[in-house]
Parts: C-alpha cells; sequence; structure tokens
C-alpha cells in the first residue's frame, strides 16, 4: 500500500499496521492481504465475486475486511458471505474508503450476507469515508443481508460522516425466534450529496426484537432520505427511530413504517425532523464560540 491506502484504512479501520488474527484488506478489486486465525477462515469465493467467511461455533474472535478504492474510475463490486457458526462471540470491522484526485466517478458496491447461527452474537462496525481533489463523485452503496436463527444477537453500527457524494445504503433482516437486531446509524451529509437509506426488518420469531436508530445532519443543498419498515409477523417487539437536524437549504424526508401482522406484536416508530435550537447556539456563544463553532460542537455532540 502507498501512504494515501495507509491514511484511508487508518481513518475507516483504526488499522495502522497488519492486524492480529484473521483478516482481508481489499485494495482496488484485489486482496493486498489476507490470514485466517485458527477459529475463522476466510476464503475466496470460486467466482471471484467476493468472500466465504466460516466462524466455527463457540469462537470467540475479532476479525477485519476493509475495503480501499484509490484507482481512478474503478467500480468495485464484491458479495461477502458470513457464515457464524452456533454460540460464537465475533467482532467485524468493516468499512469503505475512496480517494479520488480524478474527474471520474469511483464507487464500491458492497454486499455482505449474515448466517447467524443460534445463541451467536455478532458485532459489526461499517465505516464509510471519502476525500479527494478531483471532481468525480465518490460513491458508496452498502447492502446487508441478515438471517437470524433462534437465540442469536447482531449489533451493527454504520457511520458516513465525510466525503460521500451519493449513497444507498439497505439493510435487510429475517428473526427467528427470541433473536436481537439493534442497528445504529449516523450520517451526515454537505454541499450536493445525496444520501439514502432503507431498513426492512421482519420479526418472525416469537420473542424476537429489532431497534433500529438513526441521527443524521444535512446541511447546505445536501438530500437525505429514510425509510424504514418493520413487519411484526409473531409474539416480537419492534422500535424505529430517525432523529435529524437540517441546516441551510439541505432537505429531510422521513418514511417510517410498521406493520403489525400478529395480535401480540408490540411496535413503535419515531421520526423527528428539526434545526438547531436557537437556545443552544446562544449558550454556547456566551462561552466565546463564534456561531460556527457553536453549531460544529452541537453537531458533534449529535451524532456522537
Amino acid at each position: 500500500m502507498n501512504e494515501v491506502d495507509k491514511s484511508l484504512l487508518s481513518k475507516i479501520s483504526g488499522l495502522e499496521a497488519v492486524p492480529p488474527g484473521a483478516y482481508n484488506l481489499r485494495v482496488n478489486g484485489s486482496s493486498a492481504g489476507r490470514a485466517d486465525s485458527e477459529n475463522v477462515s476466510i476464503r475466496p469465493k470460486d467466482d471471484g465475486t467476493g468472500l466465504d467467511i466460516h466462524v466455527r461455533p463457540g469462537t470467540r474472535d475479532k476479525l477485519h475486511i476493509p475495503v480501499i478504492v484509490s484507482q481512478a474510475g474503478l467500480v468495485d463490486v464484491v458479495q461477502n458471505d458470513f457464515f457464524i457458526g452456533e454460540g460464537a462471540d465475533v467482532s467485524i470491522v468493516a468499512g469503505c474508503g475512496i480517494h479520488n484526485d480524478s474527474h471520474a466517478q469511483m464507487r464500491h458496491d458492497g454486499l455482505h450476507i449474515f448466517h447467524i447461527d443460534r445463541n451467536a452474537r455478532v458485532f459489526y462496525e461499517e465505516k464509510h469515508y471519502g476525500e479527494g481533489l478531483g471532481s468525480g463523485e465518490n460513491v458508496l452503496n452498502p447492502v446487508t443481508d441478515i438471517f437470524m436463527e433462534a437465540g442469536a444477537y447482531m449489533e451493527m453500527e454504520t457511520v458516513q460522516i465525510e466525503g460521500v457524494d451519493s449513497t444507498r445504503r439497505i439493510t435487510r433482516a429475517v428473526l427467528g425466534e427470541g433473536a436481537t437486531l439493534i442497528v445504529r446509524e449516523k450520517l451526515m451529509t454537505h454541499d450536493s450529496q445525496t444520501a439514502e437509506t432503507a431498513f426492512e426488518v421482519d420479526l418472525n420469531g416469537d420473542d424476537s426484537s429489532a431497534n433500529v436508530i438513526s441521527r443524521s445532519v444535512a446541511k447546505d443543498r445536501s438530500s437525505q432520505i429514510f425509510l424504514s419498515r418493520i413487519n411484526g409477523n409473531s409474539r416480537c417487539m419492534g422500535h424505529s427511530e430517525c432523529d435529524a437536524i437540517i441546516m441551510d437549504n439541505a432537505s429531510v424526508k422521513a418514511i417510517p413504517e410498521i406493520t403489525a401482522n400478529h395480535g401480540e406484536a408490540s411496535l413503535i416508530h419515531e421520526a423527528a425532523i428539526g434545526k438547531i435550537a436557537g437556545e443552544q447556539l446562544i449558550k454556547l456563544m456566551t462561552l466565546g464560540l463564534s456561531q460556527e463553532e457553536a453549531e460544529s460542537q452541537i453537531v458533534n455532540g449529535f451524532l456522537k
């Protein structure tokens, strides 16, 4: 990797060197390094479209699968399948960074499919970031499909704060009996950037639960669309929350949808869009901050 790639890697994954344990580093459409651990195997698919990642039952481990795109005009498409064994407890650090100094669009379309066995636990972290001096667009389109068996637990944190001109973020999940899914999204757009987020969760098993939380900030002329659909098909609990700050001439649309197909489905949705409260700005400005500095402090705290 060159210095640009190393800097991107640090921003999206916190890595400064090759991590211990299992990892795969994808740079400009190809693997730039890969390793297994005792209980985690990472294998390229036969057709070259991505990876099959197998975690043995009962494993306690952490793995890294970051992606870097820095080749002008590259459209990178990948599918990774995760097979998490029964009773495993794993942390997965993913994410994609794009560096674009060209006039051409650069894009990464990533499909991650999780097959989570009974009573397994997964913490999944995904960061997206763009940079560069070129006029070409940085485009990221992540898709996550999640299939959870009885008693499985997944916590998913996604962050996109800077440099992505266009994104369409799709997460779909099917939960079995007693399964739990928690999703936390943090998103900021500026200039004329566009972002669309879509969640769809099917609560099929009794005592399954889902909590989907999105916090976003839209600045300048940017636009955002948030769609959350939770289907209660059993005795279950579901909660969807969209909380957005709108600034300048931006636009935000929130479309929360809940459907109860069972008499004991308990579903709640919340959506709030508003500007920064004037009293918050005044309070910080009386402490010596400029209006711009005060707004920055409020936004940073909101997305923390």
